[in-house]
Parts: structure tokens; C-alpha cells; sequence
């Protein structure tokens, strides 16, 4: 906030003090008169920093699919001190494959101070059917899109994702929320091997699917132009989301309903160019250069971050609530989000409060947000 002088005798009464300082030294005058008046000019504003968290942060994990939406979610939900990130779960048949996807998701967690946070990875395929993002999406991710970052020395956790998840959430005092930020075959598989961790959950809360708005995944080269309702993490394992809404654990969903008001705009990332202050907002700022073309094309989205700014704080985001299920039949319609009757209510939001969003993803990446 910026401070400054008010009253109507502010102004007058610097200028009374340079005419002084003028008539008692004729030869100093004119540097004296700058002097007197830049005293008249407010103070800089100072920029914001961090109010500490005096609560109990929630426990969370986050499972992810390693694509580069996803690193700058992970730095967010990092960053964010009401939240505990307890482990992070790969999942090997999102974007990332499981060695190198393990890998930079234990190099995020040492760039956030937090190195020992437990890495493991889950099946590089589907629970079930051959869906698969693009190869060459998949290569650049593995990649990290030629991003470095300081090696994190600690190994990956001994066991397999869906495993360390069930040890987590068994071993926690109060429900975990658990993030979802890729396809749900991890997810998927530790509930079906031991459904009474549904209960245990406080919240999933799955960046996935499309309900009121087209898919995406026309236009990715993948020949899948006359699928126009699926979305990208939903499809391909359809057969795991529909295991995970018809668990019984409590499900949020933030579709492309509702990233769809979250464009990743030049001017965001001119914004974030200029006030970058930390290294994962450093980070961040790279990683939107590297994708530069895409942010200029208008179609990339802040599909991940939107979802961990929802867990942080659901008033950015509008929800409905309706029983859905997923198509996993083969053809135009997999992995279609579709409305049912009977079964689970499954909240999703609708629209997401894009100036809000951009600010506490800024602040938060830059550890000035309470």
C-alpha cells in the first residue's frame, strides 16, 4: 500500500519550506529547493510479503501427471503454508513417463525447500483400454521442455504410487485431500484395493473432463477430430475416473468449464515478467517462455493451477452439482462426461474469477500471499 501526505497543507508547506532554504543561501539555492521538494514525494510502496500461518495445515497429496501446467500447480500448492503436502504421486500414463517424470517431481520439491517429500510412480498404462496423450507431447514434457533445476539427491519413495497414497491417507489423523491433476488411473487403483479409503478422503479434487462446454481433444494431431466432448485426462483412462466417481469418496471436479476462464494472456505473463521474485516464480516465468507460442495462440490454459487454487480456496471458482458418469465405450464418445440418474452427486465448477486467480497465483508464487 502507498502511503502519502494528505490535507490541503501538505503541498504548501514544502513549498514554503524551499522558498525558505532559497533566501537563507543564494548559492545552494537550487539544489536546496530539490532537495525540499523531493521530500514531498510519497515513499516507495514496499512490496508484500507473507503473513505466517498460525493453523494446522491440511494434509494433501498430489497426484500428477508431470506435464508443465502441472509443475507450476505443484509450486503453487508448495508454497501455499495451510496446506501439508504429504507425498507426490506420478502417474505413468498421463503426459510424463514414470522415470523422468519421478525425477523432476522430486527436483520441484527440493526448488520449494521441501526435498524429502515422498516421489513415487503408478502403471504407465491404462487400468484399462490403450488411450495415450500424443508421443511427442509426452517427449517434451520428459524433457522438462530443456528447463534445469539443481538435482534433488533423495531417491523416489520405495513403493508404487497408488501404494504410498493408501499409506498415507491410513497413517493420517484427519482426511487427506488428494489433488488430481492428471489422468485417475492412480487414484483409481488404490481404491480398488481398498475401498475404505473413500472415507478417509476429505476431498478429490480432479482437474479433468468437460461437461456444458466442448472437449479438447480435436486439434492434437492424435486423429481424434470427431471426439468433440472428451477432455484429455479423462480420456485416457476412462475407465479409472468412472471408478473414482463411483467410489464413494467426495469428488470436485474443475472441467474446462471452468479453465476455460483462465487463459494464460500475455499480459499475465508481462506481469509476471516483471515481478518475479522468487525462484518458483522464476520458474514459472520460464516456463510460460518456453511455451511462448502457444500463450500467443490463445489456447493454453492455467488448466492445473486453477485446481490448486481451488483446493487453497473455493471462492474462486462457481460449482454445480449433478450425477455424472464417463462413457468408456470406444468411439467419438469416449470418455465423455455424461449426466445419470442414481448415482453419486459430483460437484463441479462452472466458471473461475479470472482476476482473483491470476493475483493469489502470482502472490502465492511469489511467497506474498497470507
Amino acid at each position: 500500500m502507498r502511503h502519502s501526505v494528505s490535507g490541503p497543507a501538505a503541498v504548501p508547506r514544502c513549498i514554503r519550506r524551499a522558498r525558505a532554504l532559497t533566501l537563507n543561501s543564494q548559492r545552494m539555492a537550487g539544489l536546496l529547493v530539490l532537495l525540499a521538494l523531493a521530500a514531498c514525494a510519497p515513499p516507495a510502496a514496499p512490496h508484500p510479503t507473507a503473513t505466517p500461518f498460525t493453523g494446522t495445515p491440511r494434509p494433501v497429496i498430489i497426484d500428477t501427471d508431470m506435464a508443465a501446467d502441472d509443475w507450476m500447480a505443484i509450486l503453487f500448492v508448495l508454497q501455499r503454508q495451510e496446506l501439508a503436502v504429504k507425498a507426490i504421486t506420478v502417474t505413468g500414463a498421463g503426459e510424463a513417463r514414470c522415470e523422468p517424470g519421478t525425477r523432476h517431481a522430486l527436483d520441484l520439491a527440493a526448488l520449494a525447500g521441501q526435498p524429502d517429500i515422498p516421489v513415487a510412480c503408478g502403471r504407465e498404462t491404462p487400468l484399462r483400454g490403450s488411450h495415450a496423450f500424443p508421443a511427442a507431447w509426452r517427449d517434451s514434457v520428459d524433457a522438462f521442455l530443456g528447463l534445469q533445476l539443481p538435482a534433488n539427491p533423495a531417491p523416489p519413495a520405495p513403493e508404487t504410487a497408488p501404494a504410498l497414497m493408501r499409506a498415507v491417507i491410513e497413517a493420517s489423523p484427519v482426511p487427506v485431500t488428494l489433488l488430481a491433476l492428471g489422468p485417475l488411473t492412480n487414484v483409481a487403483e488404490a481404491l480398488q484395493a481398498a475401498p475404505d479409503l473413500a472415507g478417509r478422503l476429505a476431498m478429490v479434487y480432479v482437474m479433468g473432463g468437460a461437461v456444458d462446454v466442448p472437449g479438447n481433444l480435436p486439434g492434437s494431431g492424435a486423429g481424434l477430430e470427431d471426439n468433440l466432448n472428451a477432455e484429455w485426462n479423462i480420456y485416457v483412462d476412462p475407465y479409472a475416473a468412472n471408478a473414482v466417481l463411483q467410489s464413494g469418496a467426495p469428488v470436485t471436479l474443475i472441467p474446462i468449464d471452468a479453465t476455460n476462464h483462465v487463459p494464460a494472456t500475455l499480459d499475465f505473463y508481462e506481469r509476471l515478467a516483471r515481478e518475479r521474485r522468487t525462484p518458483e516464480a522464476e520458474f514459472a516465468y520460464d516456463v510460460l517462455t518456453k511455451q511462448m507460442k502457444f500463450v500467443q495462440s490463445g489456447g493454453y490454459f492455467f488448466w492445473d493451477p486453477l485446481a490448486a487454487a481451488i483446493m487453497s480456496d473455493e471462492g474462486l471458482a462457481e460449482f454445480a452439482s449433478h450425477s455424472l458418469a464417463v462413457a468408456e465405450a470406444e468411439g467419438p464418445q469416449s470418455g465423455r462426461l455424461e449426466a445419470v440418474t442414481g448415482g453419486p452427486a459430483v460437484r463441479y465448477a462452472v466458471s473461475a474469477n479470472q482476476a482473483l486467480f491470476e493475483q493469489r497465483f502470482l502472490d502465492t508464487l511469489n511467497a506474498s500471499w497470507p
